[in-house]
């Protein structure tokens, strides 16, 4: 099966093509990758060497650089391992400032749930209550049936506003990444390219459909109704809140704080792959503006997942699931900006990922808010066609991530992560990912891999704000 894009046809975020901890019999690994290690200490004792060899993996398989902090209880560990900078040779530190992307979202859904808590946001009110303004003319008819509750869980199916904002790339051009490196654009123009983008269906219609629109709709709904500035209302009632010393929008196009370089490589199209890190983030607004570190989202989450952030209703409402559609063929089971992910032998684990152009991010915390991982990582879309330009090769990389991921969320090879083990009902993790045959996610070198089972696909695709969710038809590389 031919890949119908280029753009967006793997993981923006390079997530996830997680597999579950090895079995015995399937001890050895691809060639330049680490298998995860069982290991025999006590539970709740982190095995920091395997997480740093893991780590070191990552890095050693083509990853620039990447961090990551975990914590199983008490018991934390953080690493880093590779370059913040390659043409100085500077390292990165596990304490660096890092674009999250997506994972902005869950801040987002948790301002909206506040408001909703204190009676100014009803969650199956039309949107248009709120912002009718965002909906003219014809389209008004459209905002009176999308819901704030469809807005947070991708069930509106508003079309995506990244290609409209960054219209090179449906030519398989990323000259527009550069040319808008420093333009700053209201998110109301952002609303408006995802109203002009083409309907993935009809407001509520199961499976929904992601769209990083809804996300900006939200955050001025959010503004409507506090009469602030997103930014300013997420960090005294979201980010101050949780605790969060290293958390903030972006005020400029640079981040403040110690950081690493961001490389975009885009499948090949940008070669050598480009530092992205300083650039105006208006453009992802409340779907993925914020800066953050990996101490600072497992903090976040464990928060949010054990009630300190919302109440007990509310959080019940967030983990309300439904199939959301994120690629060709693939879907997820996705809450109020949040999703679901049961790891076999692991168990049940929520949160979410963030891609923007060369920064990837994924966190991760089981249910019962104890174990986590938050990995942050600094090379984007590395990923390379084949000749044929018919599917996108294995990387090393890829099998690097998920078994460092493994490492971080799963105890000894075959046993309970303790918490929600029962595997998924719905089962839109690994069933619903077979369904993507011939895909990138198919070619992957762990795809096939003895003793061991697909939980989620090669990426959630448009789950990331590089490239949006929409279909790019293929066309002949133009030079960036």
């Amino acid at each position: 099966m031919r890949i119908k894009r280029l753009v967006g046809s793997a993981v923006g975020t390079t997530l996830l093509l997680f597999t579950a901890v090895p079995t015995a019999s399937a001890a050895g690994t691809t060639a330049g990758t680490t298998a995860a290690p069982t290991r025999s200490a006590a539970r709740d004792a982190l095995d920091r060497t395997a997480l740093r060899g893991t780590l070191d993996a990552f890095h050693e398989a083509g990853m620039y650089g990447a961090y990551s902090a975990v914590r199983e209880g008490r018991d934390g560990w953080k690493g880093a391992s590779g370059l913040a900078d390659v043409d100085t040779g500077r390292k990165v530190t596990p304490n660096m400032r890092h674009r999250i992307g997506s994972i902005s979202k869950t801040f987002t859904a948790v301002a909206i749930l506040q408001q909703v808590e204190k009676g100014r946001i009803k969650l199956d009110a039309p949107v248009t209550r709120y912002v009718p303004e965002l909906f003219p003319g014809a389209d008004r008819q459209r905002g009176d049936a999308i819901t704030v509750r469809m807005l947070l869980n991708h069930t509106s199916h508003l079309g995506d506003y990244v290609l409209g904002a960054f219209p090179s790339l449906a030519q398989n051009s990323t000259a527009s990444l550069d040319e808008h490196r420093f333009r700053s654009i209201r998110p109301q123009e952002l609303v408006r390219l995802g109203l002009a983008a083409p309907a993935t269906g009809s407001p509520g219609a199961q499976p929904g459909s992601y769209s990083n629109t809804n996300y900006v709709v939200a955050g001025l709904i959010l503004e409507k109704v506090t009469g602030q500035k997103a930014a300013t209302y997420l960090t005294r009632n979201v980010i101050d809140r949780a605790g969060l010393h290293h958390t903030a929008f972006p005020r400029t196009p640079y981040i403040k704080g110690p950081h690493a370089k961001m490389y975009e490589s885009f499948y090949g199209l940008i070669d050598p792959p480009r530092d992205y890190s300083v650039y105006d983030m208006s453009w992802a607004h409340t779907a993925g503006a914020l800066t953050s570190t990996m101490d600072d989202l497992n903090r976040f989450y464990a928060k949010l997942l054990t009630g300190k952030l919302i109440g007990r209703a509310s959080l019940a409402e967030m983990r309300r699931t439904v199939p959301v559609i994120v690629g060709p063929g693939v879907a997820i089971d996705y809450g109020l900006g949040i999703y679901t992910l049961e790891i076999p032998g692991c168990g049940r684990f929520w949160g979410h990922d963030g891609g923007v152009f060369g920064a990837g991010t994924i966190s991760l915390t089981r249910a019962d808010g104890q174990r986590q991982l938050s990995l942050g990582f600094t090379l984007m879309k590395y990923q390379r066609l084949n000749e044929e330009g018919t599917e996108l090769e294995p990387s090393p990389i890829d099998e690097a991530l998920n078994v460092h991921v493994v490492t971080a969320l799963c105890d000894t090879p075959g046993t309970d992560a303790g918490t929600e083990s029962k595997p998924s009902s719905k089962s839109s993790t690994s069933s619903k990912s077979s369904k993507s045959s011939g895909s990138a996610g198919e070619s992957g070198s762990s795809a096939g891999a003895a003793g061991r089972e697909r939980v989620l696909p090669d990426g959630l695709v448009g789950v990331d704000l590089s490239t949006g969710g929409q279909v790019v038809n293929p066309a002949a590389p133009v030079p960036n």
